[in-house]
Protein backbone atom coordinates (compact mmCIF):
# COMPACT_ATOMS: atom_id res chain seq x y z
CA UNK A 1 0.00 0.00 0.00
CA UNK A 2 1.15 3.53 -0.84
CA UNK A 3 0.55 6.38 1.63
CA UNK A 4 0.73 9.99 0.39
CA UNK A 5 1.03 12.87 2.86
CA UNK A 6 0.77 16.62 2.35
CA UNK A 7 1.66 18.44 5.56
CA UNK A 8 1.50 22.13 6.32
CA UNK A 9 2.27 23.69 9.68
CA UNK A 10 -1.37 23.54 10.77
CA UNK A 11 -2.66 20.19 9.46
CA UNK A 12 -1.66 17.14 7.44
CA UNK A 13 -3.71 15.30 4.80
CA UNK A 14 -2.97 11.58 4.46
CA UNK A 15 -4.31 9.40 1.64
CA UNK A 16 -3.86 5.63 1.49
CA UNK A 17 -3.94 4.33 -2.08
CA UNK A 18 -5.77 1.00 -2.18
CA UNK A 19 -6.58 -1.31 -5.08
CA UNK A 20 -10.21 -0.23 -5.45
CA UNK A 21 -10.48 3.00 -3.43
CA UNK A 22 -8.57 5.57 -1.41
CA UNK A 23 -8.88 6.25 2.31
CA UNK A 24 -8.22 9.69 3.81
CA UNK A 25 -6.94 10.67 7.25
CA UNK A 26 -5.99 13.91 8.98
CA UNK A 27 -3.51 14.81 11.71
CA UNK A 28 -1.92 17.94 13.09
CA UNK A 29 0.65 19.63 10.87
CA UNK A 30 4.18 18.25 11.22
CA UNK A 31 7.03 20.68 10.67
CA UNK A 32 10.64 19.76 11.61
CA UNK A 33 11.35 23.35 12.63
CA UNK A 34 8.84 23.02 15.47
CA UNK A 35 8.39 19.27 16.07
CA UNK A 36 10.58 16.28 16.89
CA UNK A 37 10.39 12.54 16.19
CA UNK A 38 8.23 11.92 19.25
CA UNK A 39 5.67 14.49 18.09
CA UNK A 40 5.47 12.82 14.67
CA UNK A 41 4.92 9.41 16.23
CA UNK A 42 2.34 10.66 18.73
CA UNK A 43 0.36 12.57 16.08
CA UNK A 44 -0.03 9.40 14.01
CA UNK A 45 -0.77 7.24 17.05
CA UNK A 46 -3.65 9.54 18.02
CA UNK A 47 -5.38 8.73 14.74
CA UNK A 48 -6.37 5.14 15.43
CA UNK A 49 -7.62 4.46 11.89
CA UNK A 50 -4.34 5.61 10.38
CA UNK A 51 -2.24 3.87 13.02
CA UNK A 52 -3.99 0.58 12.23
CA UNK A 53 -2.20 0.50 8.86
CA UNK A 54 1.26 0.82 10.40
CA UNK A 55 2.34 -2.67 9.24
CA UNK A 56 0.56 -2.60 5.86
CA UNK A 57 2.11 0.47 4.23
CA UNK A 58 4.93 -0.43 1.82
CA UNK A 59 5.66 3.04 0.38
CA UNK A 60 5.24 6.39 2.13
CA UNK A 61 5.72 9.77 0.44
CA UNK A 62 5.69 12.70 2.86
CA UNK A 63 5.73 16.26 1.51
CA UNK A 64 5.99 18.81 4.29
CA UNK A 65 6.52 22.45 5.24
CA UNK A 66 10.04 22.90 6.58
CA UNK A 67 11.36 19.71 4.94
CA UNK A 68 14.08 21.57 3.08
CA UNK A 69 17.31 19.78 4.06
CA UNK A 70 18.55 16.29 4.86
CA UNK A 71 18.94 17.24 8.52
CA UNK A 72 15.38 18.52 8.84
CA UNK A 73 13.93 15.68 6.76
CA UNK A 74 15.60 13.13 9.04
CA UNK A 75 13.44 14.36 11.95
CA UNK A 76 10.22 13.57 10.08
CA UNK A 77 11.69 10.38 8.63
CA UNK A 78 12.69 9.18 12.08
CA UNK A 79 9.19 9.60 13.48
CA UNK A 80 7.53 8.01 10.44
CA UNK A 81 9.88 5.01 10.46
CA UNK A 82 8.97 4.26 14.07
CA UNK A 83 5.35 3.79 12.98
CA UNK A 84 5.57 2.40 9.45
CA UNK A 85 8.29 -0.15 10.01
CA UNK A 86 7.80 -1.98 6.70
CA UNK A 87 7.64 1.07 4.46
CA UNK A 88 10.08 2.65 2.05
CA UNK A 89 9.85 6.29 3.19
CA UNK A 90 10.59 9.42 1.17
CA UNK A 91 10.43 12.85 2.85
CA UNK A 92 10.50 15.91 0.62
CA UNK A 93 9.64 19.61 0.58
CA UNK A 94 6.03 20.78 0.27
CA UNK A 95 7.20 22.85 -2.68
CA UNK A 96 7.66 19.63 -4.64
CA UNK A 97 4.08 18.63 -3.81
CA UNK A 98 2.94 22.07 -4.98
CA UNK A 99 4.89 21.72 -8.24
CA UNK A 100 3.56 18.22 -8.94
CA UNK A 101 -0.04 19.18 -8.14
CA UNK A 102 -0.13 22.23 -10.42
CA UNK A 103 2.02 21.13 -13.36
CA UNK A 104 0.33 21.52 -16.76
CA UNK A 105 3.09 20.18 -19.06
CA UNK A 106 4.75 23.58 -19.33
CA UNK A 107 7.23 25.49 -17.14
CA UNK A 108 5.50 27.53 -14.45
CA UNK A 109 5.88 29.18 -11.06
CA UNK A 110 4.14 27.37 -8.21
CA UNK A 111 3.36 29.10 -4.92
CA UNK A 112 2.19 28.06 -1.48
CA UNK A 113 0.09 30.50 0.52
CA UNK A 114 -1.26 28.82 3.64
CA UNK A 115 -0.04 29.06 7.23
CA UNK A 116 3.31 29.95 5.64
CA UNK A 117 4.32 30.94 2.11
CA UNK A 118 6.92 29.99 -0.49
CA UNK A 119 7.44 29.58 -4.24
CA UNK A 120 9.41 27.65 -6.84
CA UNK A 121 9.92 27.39 -10.60
CA UNK A 122 9.20 23.96 -12.07
CA UNK A 123 10.02 22.88 -15.64
CA UNK A 124 8.68 19.35 -15.32
CA UNK A 125 11.92 17.92 -13.94
CA UNK A 126 13.82 20.53 -11.96
CA UNK A 127 12.59 22.61 -9.06
CA UNK A 128 14.31 25.97 -8.62
CA UNK A 129 13.79 27.99 -5.44
CA UNK A 130 15.10 31.47 -6.24
CA UNK A 131 14.69 32.95 -2.75
CA UNK A 132 14.39 31.06 0.55
CA UNK A 133 11.36 30.80 2.78
CA UNK A 134 12.28 32.79 5.89
CA UNK A 135 9.48 31.67 8.19
CA UNK A 136 6.88 33.69 10.03
CA UNK A 137 9.32 36.06 11.77
CA UNK A 138 11.36 37.23 8.78
CA UNK A 139 9.14 36.25 5.86
CA UNK A 140 5.97 34.26 5.04
CA UNK A 141 4.53 37.26 3.20
CA UNK A 142 0.83 36.86 2.41
CA UNK A 143 0.41 33.82 4.66
CA UNK A 144 -1.99 33.09 7.48
CA UNK A 145 0.74 33.73 10.04
CA UNK A 146 1.62 37.00 8.30
CA UNK A 147 -1.96 38.28 8.32
CA UNK A 148 -2.51 37.13 11.90
CA UNK A 149 0.59 39.07 12.91
CA UNK A 150 -0.67 42.15 11.06
CA UNK A 151 -4.07 41.89 12.72
CA UNK A 152 -2.87 41.56 16.31
CA UNK A 153 -0.18 44.22 15.84
CA UNK A 154 -2.77 46.69 14.57
CA UNK A 155 -5.05 45.67 17.44
CA UNK A 156 -2.37 46.46 20.01
CA UNK A 157 -1.50 49.71 18.21
CA UNK A 158 -5.22 50.72 18.30
CA UNK A 159 -5.36 51.01 14.50
CA UNK A 160 -8.26 48.67 13.74
CA UNK A 161 -11.77 49.81 12.77
CA UNK A 162 -14.02 49.96 15.84
CA UNK A 163 -16.20 46.95 15.03
CA UNK A 164 -13.16 44.72 14.45
CA UNK A 165 -11.39 46.06 17.52
CA UNK A 166 -14.47 45.54 19.70
CA UNK A 167 -14.96 41.99 18.42
CA UNK A 168 -11.40 41.06 19.37
CA UNK A 169 -11.59 42.89 22.69
CA UNK A 170 -15.04 41.97 23.93
CA UNK A 171 -16.18 38.91 21.98
CA UNK A 172 -12.81 37.12 22.03
CA UNK A 173 -11.44 38.74 25.21
CA UNK A 174 -8.07 39.23 23.52
CA UNK A 175 -5.42 40.88 25.69
CA UNK A 176 -1.86 42.03 25.22
CA UNK A 177 -0.65 39.58 27.87
CA UNK A 178 -2.23 36.63 26.07
CA UNK A 179 -0.79 37.65 22.69
CA UNK A 180 2.72 38.14 24.10
CA UNK A 181 2.56 34.81 25.97
CA UNK A 182 1.36 32.85 22.93
CA UNK A 183 3.80 34.49 20.50
CA UNK A 184 6.95 34.75 22.61
CA UNK A 185 6.65 32.12 25.35
CA UNK A 186 4.86 29.11 23.83
CA UNK A 187 5.57 26.83 20.89
CA UNK A 188 3.80 26.96 17.51
CA UNK A 189 3.49 30.74 17.49
CA UNK A 190 3.06 30.62 13.71
CA UNK A 191 0.00 28.37 14.06
CA UNK A 192 -1.42 30.64 16.77
CA UNK A 193 -1.05 33.70 14.55
CA UNK A 194 -2.53 31.87 11.56
CA UNK A 195 -5.53 30.87 13.69
CA UNK A 196 -6.74 34.48 13.42
CA UNK A 197 -7.56 33.80 9.76
CA UNK A 198 -10.93 32.42 10.88
CA UNK A 199 -11.65 35.81 12.41
CA UNK A 200 -10.29 37.66 9.37
CA UNK A 201 -12.56 35.64 7.05
CA UNK A 202 -15.58 36.73 9.13
CA UNK A 203 -14.70 40.36 8.38
CA UNK A 204 -13.58 39.82 4.79
CA UNK A 205 -16.03 42.48 3.58
CA UNK A 206 -14.39 45.22 5.67
CA UNK A 207 -12.29 47.70 3.70
CA UNK A 208 -9.45 47.49 6.22
CA UNK A 209 -9.25 43.69 5.84
CA UNK A 210 -9.53 43.86 2.05
CA UNK A 211 -6.65 46.33 1.90
CA UNK A 212 -4.54 44.30 4.34
CA UNK A 213 -4.99 41.12 2.29
CA UNK A 214 -4.29 42.89 -1.01
CA UNK A 215 -1.12 44.53 0.31
CA UNK A 216 0.10 41.25 1.78
CA UNK A 217 -0.37 39.46 -1.53
CA UNK A 218 1.45 42.26 -3.35
CA UNK A 219 4.37 41.79 -0.95
CA UNK A 220 4.34 38.04 -1.57
CA UNK A 221 4.40 38.39 -5.36
CA UNK A 222 7.11 41.04 -5.23
CA UNK A 223 9.32 38.82 -3.04
CA UNK A 224 8.48 35.33 -4.32
CA UNK A 225 7.33 35.71 -7.94
CA UNK A 226 9.07 38.76 -9.36
CA UNK A 227 12.39 37.22 -8.29
CA UNK A 228 12.21 34.77 -11.22
CA UNK A 229 13.68 35.96 -14.50
CA UNK A 230 11.00 36.62 -17.11
CA UNK A 231 8.28 35.76 -14.58
CA UNK A 232 5.69 37.55 -16.73
CA UNK A 233 6.10 34.83 -19.38
CA UNK A 234 4.95 32.01 -17.09
CA UNK A 235 1.72 31.07 -15.38
CA UNK A 236 1.80 31.48 -11.63
CA UNK A 237 -0.11 28.75 -9.75
CA UNK A 238 -1.19 28.98 -6.12
CA UNK A 239 -1.95 26.35 -3.51
CA UNK A 240 -3.25 26.95 0.00
CA UNK A 241 -6.31 27.96 1.95
CA UNK A 242 -5.42 31.67 2.11
CA UNK A 243 -4.90 31.95 -1.63
CA UNK A 244 -8.17 30.09 -2.26
CA UNK A 245 -10.29 32.10 0.19
CA UNK A 246 -9.05 35.49 -1.03
CA UNK A 247 -8.77 34.72 -4.72
CA UNK A 248 -10.09 38.15 -5.77
CA UNK A 249 -7.42 40.10 -3.90
CA UNK A 250 -4.81 37.64 -5.16
CA UNK A 251 -5.93 38.23 -8.73
CA UNK A 252 -5.69 42.01 -8.21
CA UNK A 253 -2.20 41.64 -6.75
CA UNK A 254 -1.13 39.54 -9.76
CA UNK A 255 -2.52 42.19 -12.08
CA UNK A 256 -0.59 44.89 -10.21
CA UNK A 257 2.69 43.04 -10.89
CA UNK A 258 1.57 41.86 -14.35
CA UNK A 259 1.83 38.22 -13.33
CA UNK A 260 -0.28 35.57 -15.08
CA UNK A 261 -2.45 33.93 -12.43
CA UNK A 262 -2.96 30.24 -13.17
CA UNK A 263 -4.62 27.62 -10.98
CA UNK A 264 -5.70 28.43 -7.43
CA UNK A 265 -6.13 25.19 -5.47
CA UNK A 266 -7.02 24.84 -1.82
CA UNK A 267 -5.20 21.52 -1.25
CA UNK A 268 -2.60 19.79 -3.42
CA UNK A 269 -3.45 16.28 -2.26
CA UNK A 270 -5.68 15.43 -5.26
CA UNK A 271 -2.94 16.39 -7.68
CA UNK A 272 -0.44 14.36 -5.67
CA UNK A 273 -2.71 11.31 -5.83
CA UNK A 274 -2.90 11.58 -9.62
CA UNK A 275 0.87 12.00 -9.86
CA UNK A 276 1.62 8.93 -7.75
CA UNK A 277 -1.04 6.78 -9.41
CA UNK A 278 0.49 7.58 -12.79
CA UNK A 279 3.92 6.82 -11.39
CA UNK A 280 2.72 3.45 -10.05
CA UNK A 281 1.16 2.58 -13.42
CA UNK A 282 4.37 3.48 -15.25
CA UNK A 283 6.45 1.35 -12.87
CA UNK A 284 4.14 -1.66 -13.22
CA UNK A 285 4.18 -1.35 -17.02
CA UNK A 286 7.98 -1.21 -17.20
CA UNK A 287 8.50 -4.13 -14.80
Amino acid sequence: MHLIVDSGSTKSDWVLLKDSSNESFHTMGLNPYFHNEDTVYEAIEKNEDLFAYRDSVTHLYFYGAGCSSDELNSIIHGGLSRVFTNAHIVVDHDLRACAYATYEDEPSISCIIGTGSNSCFFDGENIIEEVPALGYILGDEGSGAYFGKKLVANYLYHKLPKRINDALKYDMGLTKDEIVRRVYMEKDANVYLASFMKFIVQYADDDFIKEMIYNGFKEFIEAHVCCYQDYKNYKVHFIGSIAFLFKNQLSDACDFHRAQMGQVIRKPIDGLISYHLNKMKAESTSS
